[in-house]
């Protein structure tokens, strides 16, 4: 596995060899400025995995894209978590605070690894092979709920939907504006009847809209928290086993 360590802090880039080498990984290159890294890129062939951190000495790590098409699969490390969804969007495995920890850093190495294809391994594309074996109508999926309200019924429109929770045995439905409403099914049955592209369980108790998504912010142990508009009874936290899932779904 070739590895480099962009970090414009000398000793901060041994530390960070260091704990790769508990890991039985050797980071043999390490560049200190967006400067000397994009000279680098011009006359090296790509590495696996870049460590980068995001503020250089001479500027974002961002530049580094900007100029030159990075292939390479990226674990950005930083003491600023305001770049998060910024980086989400470039090629990266995870994004780790600074004092970075080791059992964070071993899952994001673990993370890498379960990516790289396996000797003899055919990639398939299972979303083409549904495609092929579907229906050849579009499936239909949920676009509103009816909610019975005493005598009345009341109906829901999927566009109002922030999202979905479960709570004391009940799925409930938030909408934007402030309201919540006992659905007759569980998250599990909703799963299959909300459109994936705009639908996501972030975890077991939620599932998003990604029209209410608000803001994403890089929360403990690799987690990452929603932001919805209206709804604030509880944290909407993506479970670590979902946070892949969920950058690939936003991006």
């Amino acid at each position: 596995m070739n590895v480099i360590i962009i970090e414009d802090e000398k000793p901060a880039a041994r530390l960070l060899q260091r704990k790769l080498q508990k890991l039985d990984i050797e980071a043999g290159t390490m560049l200190h400025s967006v400067e000397e890294a994009i000279a680098w890129f011009q006359n090296n062939p790509q590495p696996d995995l870049i460590l980068l951190d995001i503020q250089l000495s001479d500027g974002l790590s961002f530049e580094i894209f900007e100029s030159i098409p990075i292939s390479s699969a990226v674990i950005f490390t930083t003491a600023y978590d305001e770049y998060a969804l910024r980086a989400f969007k470039l090629n990266s495995i995870d994004y780790l605070l600074k004092p970075i920890d080791e059992d964070d850093l071993e899952s994001a190495i673990n993370k890498f690894r379960e990516r790289q294809p396996k000797p003899q391994q055919l990639s398939v594309d299972f979303d083409q092979i549904k495609r092929m074996l579907a229906n050849p109508l579009e499936k239909s999926y949920k676009k509103r709920f009816t909610i019975k309200m005493g005598q009345h019924l009341k109906m829901i429109n999927i566009e109002d939907a922030e999202c979905f929770y479960s709570e004391n045995k009940g799925t409930y439905i938030h909408t934007s504006d402030n309201r919540d409403y006992l659905l007759e099914c569980t998250l599990e049955q909703l799963e299959t009847e909300l459109d994936p592209t705009q639908f996501f369980r972030v975890s077991r108790k939620f599932i998003v809209s990604v029209n209410a998504i608000k803001d994403i912010i890089v929360y403990t142990n690799s987690r990452l928290k929603v932001i919805l508009p209206t709804y604030k009874d509880d944290e909407v936290i993506v479970s670590r086993e979902r946070v892949n899932d969920f950058r690939e779904w936003i991006s």
